[in-house]
Parts: structure tokens; sequence; C-alpha cells
């Protein structure tokens, strides 16, 4: 079985802010601007909160040119999220897709039906004001993890038949102005998370509220992209690390965590669990244990 640490959402390039930590402690990622979309980003809500005035008010700083408005086109991919977007067609499942050359590394890593995404962005506390909502001064923006998905079926959008997966063709990956593209890659949630020979949760979901066990960012760390995570993240004994990070000195360890430069470049970051146990019993006994 793999996971694979996926970087989803707005960052300083994509969107060019963080999403958002909620004054309740929820978060939400943030759909980065897609052209190849239905949706935009006022038919989007977090709760009682519509992501079309929010995403304007956080943008709402930028030069003219890369604010984001509400009639914005919004890249809502992963969707994992039933209560995000509505109205859902009868049939709907979780679903991710891919393209391009993250799509390459993806099948290049054989990844498959029953492993593991596990998504992650860059995120900023926020606070609404009389002028709007606006970003927390001096809190950090931290890479955290927000969500998952185990697959269940793997689906190449220009192999499907006429009327197979109907209640996906609102998903950006299947726009029509994509043209075909032997790429363009569906990953559709399983019914249940299953590690450890262990139902434990949803196929697919979102983590509802922050908590630090999902910081993947030091804390005493000089920037976003300088990882702690647990100890059995450490390539010792010649194991193939985490794609995208093959040099030592990318790596340290101080007998309790594994510190990393993470790449600031990559979308999909590929780790055989079959070699690191230990962090199927990190993610069985501290991630999904988040509430």
């Amino acid at each position: 079985m793999k996971l694979i640490l996926s970087r989803k959402g707005f960052d300083s390039q994509s969107g060019g802010c963080p999403s958002p930590i909620f004054p309740d402690g929820t978060i939400y990622s943030l759909p980065i601007p897609g052209r190849y979309s239905k949706i935009r980003y006022r038919d989007i809500r977090h709760g009682n909160t519509n992501i079309g005035k929010m995403v304007k008010d956080l943008t709402r700083g930028r030069k003219p040119k890369d604010r984001i408005g509400s009639k914005c086109r919004a890249h809502l991919d992963p969707d994992i999220n039933r209560s995000a977007y509505s109205p859902r067609k009868r049939g709907w499942r979780p679903l991710f897709g891919q393209s391009g050359a993250a799509q390459g590394h993806l099948e290049n890593q054989n990844v498959c039906i029953g492993d593991l995404f596990l998504f992650f962005g860059l995120f900023q506390k926020i606070e609404k004001t009389s002028g709007g909502w606006c970003f927390v001064k001096d809190t950090p923006k931290q890479h955290i993890l927000w969500g998952w998905l185990q697959i269940g079926k793997i689906r190449k959008v220009d192999e499907l038949a006429k009327d197979e997966l109907s209640w996906s063709r609102y998903h950006p990956h299947r726009h029509p102005s994509r043209g075909r593209n032997p790429a363009n890659t569906l990953y559709i949630a399983s019914e249940e998370l299953r590690l450890g020979n262990r139902s434990i949760a949803p196929g697919a979901g979102c983590f509802p509220k922050f908590h630090e066990r999902l910081v993947l960012t030091n804390p005493d760390g000089s920037g976003v992209t300088d990882w702690r995570l647990p100890r059995a993240f450490y390539p010792d004994n010649n194991k193939p690390p985490l794609t995208y990070h093959p040099k030592p000195d990318r790596w340290n360890h101080d007998g309790h965590h594994t510190y990393l430069q993470s790449a600031s470049r990559g979308q999909e970051f590929v780790l055989d669990l079959d070699q690191y146990p230990g962090v199927t019993d990190w993610l069985v006994g501290t991630i999904f244990t988040c509430d």
C-alpha cells in the first residue's frame, strides 16, 4: 500500500494566499482558480459561509488582475465534501482528478486501488471584521493535512463509456473544453478507509477542525516547507524515501521526530507503506483520531 502526500488548495502561487482556519477552528481548503470548471466560488459553501464572498475578501489587497471574485471559476478538486457544493446527482462519490506530469509520477510509482491520498495545503487563521474576512496578523502560515481519499476505482476520462459516471460530468477534469488527453484520470473513493485490515473511516473526507497533530510545518522551523514528521518517516536502512526527496541532506531526526526540508514544487509525494509500517501506525493512532 502507498501513501500519497498530495499538495492541494491555495498557496502563494495558486490563489495567492493561504486557505483559512476559521475562528471556530474549522478548516477549509480553497480550490484554486480554474478555467475548466462549471463551478464558481459563489456556488461553494463551508457551513453557513459562502466561499465566494470570503475569497473576495481575502484576495482584495492584491493587484486588480490577481483578485478573485465570487463569480470566478473554481477548480473544485479534490471534491470530497458532499456539503460543499449542490445539487449532487444520484451516485455521487468523492473523487479527485489528475493529469500532466503529476499523473505521470503517480503512474510511475504504480499508485493503484487501495492506496491513500492524504491532502495537505497552506493555511492561516482568519477573522471576521467590520470590513469582511481577513487574515489574523502575525499568525503563522503552515502546511496542514486537511483531507483524505482512499482509491476505490481509477478511470481514464477518455476511456469512459457514454453514460459511465454520469454524475461526475460537473467535475473540472470532465469539462468538454479539455479535449482528449490520455493522461486525464479520475480517482474515485472507496466506500470505507481500511488500514491495517481495519475499517477506520469513510473512504474519503475532510478533517473537521484544526489540530496540532495535522500540522506538517515544524513550529520551530524557518519556513512552511520545514516539516516535522514522526520518526517513522525517516529513510534509514536504505529504504526508498518519500518521492521528490531523494537527497540525504533534506532529512534529519532526533530519535523522536523526523525533520524534512520538503520540496517547494511537486504535487504528489509517494511513500511505500509496506516499507514504513510505523507510518501506518501513525495514521491509525494519530491522524484518524483527530476530531
